[in-house]
């Protein structure tokens, strides 16, 4: 279970660190109601299906994957474990899944690919100091093999984390940004408030399907396929960002209502179980993320934990599904579910 490595986790980091991790904006709340609100939508199960065979096999932005589920971008794995996000990308690997490398990772994106050249992996961009300063990170990614771009779109600003103890550029060295003291160190701290003009002129750098993480409403959603993205990632940031937001169930009911197939919808934020995989693609989703389960498996157990926990969840999604009387991803449908 996740909640085990968390635990495992809690007691091997630093408190301040674990903090980091698990932690949100201002008064916490979306934190804590991202898995609350997977746990109000409620599944209507079918019986008398032949699910003696279950196949969670995935196909997600053209590639093959052994479930709907992937890793989604969080900073500074060497927090966490000294091989960083080599480590991180080895388990996903294993697990057959796609891992979305962090801007603000501490291993550079060539280390990783190097690391698991096997492994799919997606690059996610934050855009700081501006937009000119993004465009080497990006055709550094395309490059060594990254097969998307993931621009995240919600941080115009910080939002308030008061819980944070730990100043990254203080404990470690973030190997796509500038160091402390370096003459484009200042530059880089500041966001970068995207327009949909930024984010279709990134599409323009790149031949690489690009997906725009960190969307809430429908109408956003639809703006987003009119610059030209091939994927929407549903997202409140984990929390860490906007307090007292929209519940990914909900927001990704609306989205996947207005987008249909014009591009492929994920969503991350609090899912915690199989089950919550389940939900997700009855509510339109196309695959989902976890960032916070990794990190705790990685803190546990290094590569193998990350493995682990991905492999735990494709193992609860292939019981759900039996459950369910689902033989396969496309029989999760919409009846399956109630609310959110």
């Amino acid at each position: 279970m996740v909640s085990d490595y968390e635990a495992r986790a809690r007691e091997r980091l630093e408190p301040a660190v674990y903090e980091y991790y698990a932690g949100g904006a201002d008064d916490q709340i979306t934190v804590g109601d991202n898995e609350r609100a997977w746990q109000r939508v409620r599944l209507r199960p079918r019986v008398l299906r032949d699910v003696a065979s279950v196949d969670t096999t995935a196909t997600l932005l053209g590639s093959t994957a052994s479930a709907p589920i992937g890793v989604a971008p969080t900073a500074a794995h060497q927090l966490a474990h000294p091989e960083g996000e080599c480590a991180t990308a080895d388990g996903a690997a294993r697990a057959g899944v796609p891992y979305i490398v962090s801007t603000l990772s501490t291993r550079s994106m060539e280390d990783i690919a190097s690391a698991a050249p096997d492994a799919t992996r997606w690059f996610q961009l934050y855009v700081r100091g501006s937009l000119d300063q993004a465009r080497p990170l990006v055709e550094r990614a395309e490059a060594c093999g990254h097969q998307a771009l993931v621009v995240t779109v919600d941080v115009p600003t910080l939002g308030l984390r008061r819980h944070e103890g730990v100043a990254l550029t203080e404990r470690v060295e973030l190997a796509h940004m500038p160091p402390l003291g370096s003459p484009d160190s200042d530059t880089y701290q500041r966001h970068v408030a995207l327009t949909f003009d930024d984010l279709r002129e990134i599409i323009s750098w790149t031949p690489l399907p690009v997906l725009a993480k960190g969307v809430l409403r429908a109408d956003d959603a639809a703006a987003c396929v009119r610059t030209g993205v091939a994927g929407i990632i549903v997202s409140n940031h984990g929390g860490r960002q906007l307090d007292t937001t929209v519940d990914p169930p909900t927001a990704l009911a609306e989205i996947a209502a207005a987008v249909g197939d014009a591009a492929e919808i994920y969503v991350d934020g609090g899912i915690r179980r199989g089950t919550d995989v389940v939900k997700a693609l009855a509510l339109g989703a196309h695959g989902v993320f976890v960032g916070r389960p990794v990190i705790w498996g990685l803190a546990a157990d290094g590569p193998d934990g990350v493995h682990a926990v991905l492999d735990d969840l494709r193992t609860e999604l292939e019981r759900g599904m039996r459950l369910c009387g689902a033989r396969t991803l496309a029989d999760i449908t919409a009846d399956l579910v109630v609310g959110p």
